[in-house]
């Protein structure tokens, strides 16, 4: 298996069997970012689109300041973004789901599949920038540092927008309980 750095440069030069060796390493990951950050499945794939057709046509532009999965993380995170910002303008969907959770499975199946969603849509609800930061840290397990160089913003900013980002979700999920 080559390391990134060389897939980088083939990629960079146009191979593009590199360049998918590059994305099939993070792909799910990013897929799981860009669903956390709009909401939406559909939303979530188109910004994984847009995040590859970028990543492809900015790859030769690429300088190696940081490290190609925290340049990924950055394109994908500002694709999910503005697709969730694009979809606040947009009616939402009610999904059944959410509203009556399945009740048979083993004890507890209902109420931990009913915990999730409920965590879900309190996390559409979010502000993206908050919701950015919180699902790098929480769901894709980035370290401080990484979300402020992910998101080119201080590292004090990463932790304030996740304390809040948590604060806000702790309040949503008590209202959803009342």
């Amino acid at each position: 298996m080559e390391d990134e750095t060389t897939l980088v440069t083939r990629g960079a030069a146009g191979d593009q069997a590199a360049f998918a060796e590059l994305v099939t390493r993070h792909r799910s990951m990013i897929h799981a970012v860009c669903l956390r950050i709009t909401g939406e499945p559909q939303a979530a794939a188109d910004a994984l689109q847009e995040t590859l057709i970028r990543a492809w046509r900015g790859l030769p532009k690429f300088r190696g300041d940081a490290r190609f999965s925290t340049w990924l993380y950055r394109i994908a995170v500002n694709a999910a973004v503005a697709e969730a910002q694009r979809g606040a303008d947009r009616p939402q969907p009610v999904d059944p789901f959410e509203l009556t959770p399945p009740t048979s499975g083993a004890p507890g199946h209902a109420d931990a599949i009913a915990d999730r969603l409920a965590v879900q849509a309190a996390l559409r609800r979010l502000p993206p920038q908050y919701r950015a930061a919180i699902v790098l840290r929480e769901c894709a397990d980035h370290s401080y540092e990484e979300i402020a160089e992910i998101l080119q913003i201080p590292l004090n900013t990463v932790k304030s927008r996740i304390s809040r980002a948590r604060q806000a979700l702790v309040a949503l999920l008590r209202g959803a309980d009342a």
